[in-house]
């Protein structure tokens, strides 16, 4: 028996969500280019390639490096990058892959210039456009014809497109309110690229699309692309906002009871560390213990998870498991080195994290 807590994930169902994605943003004339930070391994970024994923969007510099090192070509790193050693390494990776960045300041369209001029090649950049949460972009509308008018003068980069994120959308509880935002995600892209035109620039990719928004793809019409990436394993977020169900699920984790102190009181040996403590969008529990729904994990330590239950009709004992759906698949890879895989219920060994702890 392996020893617990430890992470698996069921590859029939993995491969179920990539070709379920797949087929949906086919439909609806989208290409994807799924956000691999979710996984962070080479061979499930390569299964969504081989479903048809165009590219693939990373985070950082350092994943982008181990999946151009496993061959993959196309990569689009979503992030601001600033300062002389990380232009130093787009410029060593730009050597060797095709590889697109997003801008939303003069300082980083000009370092990337620099770096496209000392390649002799123009880099190929997005400008971001704020979606609504404020996390980055420059504002939708005339401040982003100005932005894009400026930078279009640097030499060393290409305007090829336009990037927006729109995270607020997992705010919303109804499936109304997210077609109508996933509606005005698609709208801020469409509209700023007709905008662009008019002003002399035009832009060919339209990226936007999380998990959220894309499984509303027909809401997207008309962007070119989509970065959903947490829909490969599911979670109790987006079970919550009903695009997933428990048994689409592919990411667990299994925990062993480890001691229980009183009567509906038990703690399992999987706490923050395996976990995380991020809630879901639906209140204060740690995690979907399955198949007991009457079961809250309700705290967690680094190493401990407290978990309370009915005592009058639940009896839990030292040494039993549970399994738990956590609250946000994407965190859980990242603390791991590698995580185990089951094919028809079959062990079918380990899956290494190959970008584990790659968040530079």
């Amino acid at each position: 028996m392996k020893s617990t807590p430890y992470v698996y994930v069921d590859l029939d169902k993995v491969d179920k969500n990539i070709q379920s994605m797949a087929n949906r943003l086919k439909r609806a004339g989208i290409d994807h280019w799924p956000h691999i930070k979710t996984h962070k391994s080479v061979e499930l970024a390569k299964r969504q390639l081989e479903a048809g994923a165009k590219g693939i969007t990373c985070a950082k510099l350092s994943e982008a490096e181990i999946m151009a090192e496993a061959g993959i070509q196309l990569i689009l790193i979503a992030y601001p990058l600033i300062g002389t050693e990380n232009l130093q390494r787009l410029g060593k990776l730009a050597e060797k892959i095709q590889v697109r960045t997003t801008v939303d300041s003069y300082v980083v369209a000009e370092g990337i210039s620099k770096v496209g001029e000392a390649l002799g090649k123009r880099m190929e950049v997005l400008i971001e456009i704020d979606g609504g949460s404020h996390r980055g972009g420059v504002q939708p509308g005339e401040d982003a014809v100005k932005f894009a008018l400026d930078i279009a003068k640097l030499p060393g980069i290409e305007i090829v497109g336009i990037f927006t994120y729109v995270g607020q959308i997992y705010g919303f509880s109804s499936e109304v309110e997210v077609k109508r935002e996933t509606l005005r995600e698609a709208n801020i892209l469409l509209e700023t690229k007709e905008l662009l035109h008019k002003n002399g620039i035009d832009v060919s990719v339209t990226s936007g699309g999380s998990t959220l928004s894309s499984f509303h793809a027909e809401q997207l019409k008309g962007i070119s692309e989509s970065r959903a990436g947490n829909y490969i394993f599911g979670d109790m977020n987006s079970i919550y906002h009903g695009i997933h169900s428990i048994d689409d699920c592919a990411l667990k984790v299994l925990s062993t009871i480890v001691s229980v102190p009183l009567p509906g009181y038990a703690t399992i040996d999987a706490g923050s560390k395996t976990l995380t403590s991020d809630l879901s969008v639906e209140g204060s529990n740690y995690g979907h213990v399955v198949g007991r729904p009457d079961v809250k994990i309700t705290k967690l330590n680094e190493e401990h998870g407290y978990i309370r239950y009915n005592p009058e009709c639940i009896t839990f004992h030292v040494g039993d498991q549970i399994e738990i759906i956590p609250n946000h698949s994407c965190v859980i890879p990242n603390l791991n080195d590698f995580i185990f895989t089951y094919r028809n219920g079959e062990y079918a060994g380990p899956l290494t994290i190959d970008a584990r702890g790659k968040n530079f």
